[in-house]
């Protein structure tokens, strides 16, 4: 059975830099196209971005757009977000998770995914 685990996230200052990962264990994820979503506090789950399986498309949410960047090394089983220019409202917990069909189509809804990390924080603050 296909596993998500989240890595990488921290305590960062304003117009800072984090670099996540999401690895796989279980299955290739070369199948699945990724997505990673964020939780801020007090707030809904919200998607983040998304990646095809063969890593030559993806789509931002429009508050990360110039500043997070998607990728996959599919042969480390790993999605990466880039995230710079961290800002105070991009603290949270972030996931990944896996959508067997249609791309990023409907990247947006969480019933699209199938499995779900448990998530990492990233704290943004003085």
């Amino acid at each position: 059975q296909l596993q998500l685990v989240e890595s990488g996230g921290g305590l960062v200052q304003p117009g800072g830099s984090l670099t996540l990962s999401c690895t796989a264990s279980g299955s290739s994820l070369s199948a699945y196209n990724v997505g990673w979503f964020r939780q801020g506090p007090g707030k809904e789950r919200e998607a983040v971005s998304c990646i095809v399986s063969a890593g030559f498309q993806w789509k931002y949410e429009d508050s990360v757009k110039g500043r997070f960047t998607i990728s996959r090394d599919n042969a480390k089983n790993t999605v990466y977000l880039q995230m710079n220019s961290l800002k105070l409202e991009d603290t949270g917990i972030y996931f990944c998770a896996v959508k067997e069909k249609y791309g990023c189509a409907g990247y947006v809804f969480e019933e699209e995914y199938g499995y779900w990390g448990q998530g990492t924080q990233v704290t943004v603050s003085y």
